[in-house]
């Protein structure tokens, strides 16, 4: 057992070759008067708290999928992190890893993120929970709004002041998350609080165009009141059982799922998230893209990139993407993905024996994941980009490269239990060595093995059975897209 002082009082963890300490709390519990609060500091203790065990985890929904692991564990505590560090003296570099989760699940303690394999090769490595859905994002346009993202700033905040006594750097430390949590890290690019608390950033499966303007939030907000039959209030909300009000979010997000027109639901027919961070002029100035066009964040080094075939974890399990079995039921969807008349061709004559599912599976990958991870690269000078394209046998191999596959490459853990679903019996290891590498090389050095994208060389690093860089890829169909 090993001690360790923070600013809040000693923690007690565990381990040998390397060690994790687990559940230690950065803000005091979201509830009561802190309910819809900014985080709040947390209460002092004097006696060594044990750090063995994950703490509490964000409420929200225990719906499952075969295909995405879900770890809830009960109680108010929730605003914890954990830590793996080879040693607890040294400087090593600190990652701090975001979860995904659609801003409504998730957490830093499923299994999958466990940092033993980034401690092995030098790195601590921290994940964090931060409030999901409403606690997190909901805005009537009073009192303070990102309130998750603000968790996020006050888990950095922790990371800087206190990482130094379980032997890393704070003066190096990489921020990075994928899905939800890469787009909260190009958010927090764009956040002056969050100026200086990272010197790096890694995106995973998202980018700077996933937020939402106030007229928008306060809109959620009143659907959301409807659906509770409440008053549109963040008092009159927070009076709600949180099982009713999961349900409630929910039952929002199926309805964006089934049809998010924008005139009744704004930029949310755009984001499909109906809790997701929110431009309020102030806390964030204004949408991510457009604040690193405008020079933020421009000393931070950037790695962004995306699977090759993303969408199809949310059509091809569930069975969405049978279901658009003719030419002009994937016109119809492409059109709504922003794809203009002469892209809607394009795909299609590009894929040629494509059913129209697996072809609006591409235009969903580019309309929401690829493009968006170039357009930051073109904003945001010096950025690395990279394409992840191992293809996954579940699914009778049609699942692919699609969303949230790199995750157990990225943290070593292919054998991981909670994996062997999407990863299949014999996932290539070699592959794992080369994508974790690249991540921990990044975040010692900021400079992963390639060249910097640039509007002339755009270049991108794929990742596969055979990895290599490639320039220019798919320009045809990178060009009918709006910049």
């Amino acid at each position: 057992m090993t001690l360790v002082a923070t600013q809040y009082g000693p923690v007690r963890g565990s381990g040998d070759d390397v060690l994790a300490f687990k559940g230690i709390p950065y803000a005091a519990p979201p509830v009561g008067p802190n309910r819809f609060q900014p985080p709040q500091p947390v209460e002092p203790w004097t006696a060594p708290r044990d750090a063995m065990r994950y703490g509490a985890t964000a409420p929200q929904s225990e719906a499952v999928s075969e295909l995405i692991a879900r770890t809830i564990i009960s109680g108010d505590d929730y605003l914890n992190l954990n830590v793996w560090t080879p040693a607890l003296t040294g400087n090593a570099p600190v990652m701090v890893f975001i979860h995904g989760g659609s801003f409504v699940s998730g957490a830093g303690s499923l299994s999958l993120y466990d940092g033993t394999r980034f401690a092995r090769d030098g790195v601590v490595l921290v994940t964090i929970n931060y409030r999901l859905g409403a606690d997190g994002f909901l805005w009537f346009g009073d009192g303070t709004p990102n309130l998750g993202l603000l968790d996020q700033i006050a888990a950095l905040t922790w990371v800087r002041d206190n990482i130094a006594g379980f032997g890393g750097d704070p003066d190096n430390v990489t921020v990075f998350g994928e899905s939800a949590g890469a787009m909260s890290v190009c958010t927090l690019l764009a956040m002056p609080a969050a100026e200086g608390l990272f010197r790096r950033a890694i995106a995973e499966s998202g980018a700077g165009h996933n937020t939402i303007g106030a007229s928008t939030a306060q809109a959620v907000g009143r659907r959301l009141a409807a659906a509770l039959g409440t008053a549109p209030t963040r008092e009159a909300i927070a009076a709600v059982p949180v099982p009713q009000l999961i349900a409630a979010q929910d039952q929002l997000g199926q309805q964006v799922m089934a049809k998010a027109r924008r005139k009744e639901w704004g930029d949310v027919a755009r984001t499909l998230l109906p809790f997701s961070p929110v431009v309020d002029g102030v806390q964030l100035p204004a949408a991510p893209i457009d604040c690193l066009r405008a020079g933020a964040a421009a000393d931070v080094d950037v790695l962004i990139g995306t699977n090759s075939e993303e969408a199809r974890l949310f059509l091809v399990p569930t069975g969405v993407g049978a279901k658009f079995s003719t030419p002009l039921l994937y016109a119809a969807a492409a059109l709504r993905f922003g794809l203009p008349v002469n892209g809607v061709r394009r795909y299609r004559a590009n894929r040629p024996g494509a059913t129209p599912g697996d072809v609006l599976a591409a235009v969903m990958t580019d309309s929401y994941y690829r493009i968006p991870a170039i357009r930051l690269a073109e904003a945001h000078s010096g950025t690395y980009l990279y394409e992840f394209g191992w293809r996954s046998p579940a699914c009778g191999g049609t699942l692919g490269a699609c969303h949230a596959l790199e995750l157990a490459f990225v943290f070593d853990n292919l054998d991981d239990p909670t994996a062997a679903a999407m990863l299949g019996s014999a996932p290539p290891q070699h592959l794992a060595d080369l994508v974790h590498r690249t991540w921990v090389t990044f975040a010692r050095t900021g400079n992963p093995g390639w060249a910097p994208y640039t509007p002339d060389n755009r270049l991108s690093r794929h990742f596969a059975t055979a990895s290599g860089t490639t320039t220019n890829d798919r320009p045809d169909e990178r060009t009918v897209w709006p910049t």
